[in-house]
């Protein structure tokens, strides 16, 4: 596990009720937060995450920029044309400042 410091940024996944998947890549490093990732999501490598949401919500920090992001409803119809999809949310912390905006 890498330490906060090393990972400050944050993408957040919100799901709205209904079976969605995500892939989330970035051009640092990745980890899952607060969950255990076989049960909420699959870390794919170490620049790379996907998964499965309905409800909910699965956080991961981050290093670097956030490459892409995509997800899809259970259809596969992807983002904005479904409204489904889940709710992503980027945070990066500004360097000098403390937290994230």
């Amino acid at each position: 596990m890498l330490a906060e410091n090393n990972l400050p940024n944050l993408v957040t996944i919100i799901g709205r009720g209904v079976p969605s998947n995500y892939e989330i890549t970035v051009d640092g490093d990745i980890e899952l937060v607060g969950a255990d990732p076989l049960e909420e999501a699959t870390i794919v490598s170490e620049k790379a995450a996907e998964g499965a949401i309905e409800t909910g919500v699965h956080r991961f920090r981050f290093s670097g920029q956030m490459a892409n992001v995509h997800v899809v409803d259970w259809n596969s119809v992807p983002a904005p044309e479904s409204p489904s999809t889940p709710e992503v949310h980027i945070d990066y912390v500004i360097p000098g400042r403390r937290g994230s905006n």
